[in-house]
């Protein structure tokens, strides 16, 4: 992480300034605290943050040093959301008042928060209606992703679950189709139907998409690659495939 990524987060550091942020019900994304600390204010941050949704992380205090910028952390670094993440229910509710065939990115494992703002963009411009990031393993959202995204994501319905596999389920019990996207895929994208409910599943950047999730796809879509590369970065691919969707919407409207 350089510099400017670090001054662009929202960091509360240190324990009385992020108890305060607890108190005042500011959405915490996730919560650094030092490894092994017995210390009781740690103690509770940890559990009220753990209780409010915050992503709990331990780590050694040489990596807490490294991520702050005012050199007094004592022990804790906290990482705002920029606003609260949205749910599964209320993103079907935005697509049913539109009158349309829900359109939703699940993002597996992004960590990279531009990758992730750069999904949401795309999400955006496309219409979808909502964007849904995993608790763990996966950027939040904070003001990296905010930028990235040109401020789309004050436009976009983020949801953040703690487990995909089980989103999935309940995508797919509301009707939705879930496809996922892999180079080893059982079909080209040009042969996939995403006119109806569609669920469209980005894996993360160096793995692809875990085996769980991959169980959960209805289908597994690759993206035709001409060139010498074998695969796309996870937000251009995100673009590629919701853009045949919007395709497909427009020719079946017309």
């Amino acid at each position: 992480m350089n510099d400017t990524d670090r001054q662009d987060e929202s960091r509360i550091e240190g324990k009385n300034a992020v108890i305060e942020a607890l108190r005042a019900g500011r959405a915490l994304d996730k919560v650094y605290i030092a490894r092994g600390e017995q210390d009781k204010a740690l103690r509770f941050i940890a559990q009220k943050a753990k209780a409010q949704g915050a992503v709990i992380s331990e780590v050694d205090r040489h990596k807490l040093d490294a991520m702050s910028f005012t050199h007094a952390h004592q022990g804790v670094i906290a990482v705002a959301a920029l606003r609260e993440y949205d749910t599964l229910e209320s993103i079907l509710e935005l697509a049913e008042s539109r009158g349309e065939k829900p359109l939703v990115v699940i993002c597996d494992e992004i960590t990279d928060p531009h990758n992730l703002g750069a999904i949401i963009r795309t999400a955006e411009a496309a219409g979808a209606h909502g964007v849904v990031i995993p608790k763990h393993r996966s950027a939040g959202i904070t003001a990296i992703v905010e930028k990235t995204s040109a401020g789309a994501v004050e436009h976009m319905a983020v949801a953040r679950v703690p487990n995909l596999s089980a989103a999935l389920e309940k995508l797919k019990k509301a009707g939705l189709w879930v496809f996922g996207t892999a180079a080893e895929g059982d079909r080209s994208l040009w042969e996939a139907d995403l006119a109806e409910g569609t669920v469209i599943v980005i894996g993360s950047e160096g793995t692809g998409m875990s085996r769980m999730t991959r169980e959960s796809c209805d289908f597994l879509v690759s993206i035709p690659m001409h060139g010498k590369v074998s695969s796309l970065n996870a937000s251009a691919a995100a673009a590629v495939v919701l853009y045949e969707a919007v395709r497909q919407r427009s020719n079946k409207t017309r």
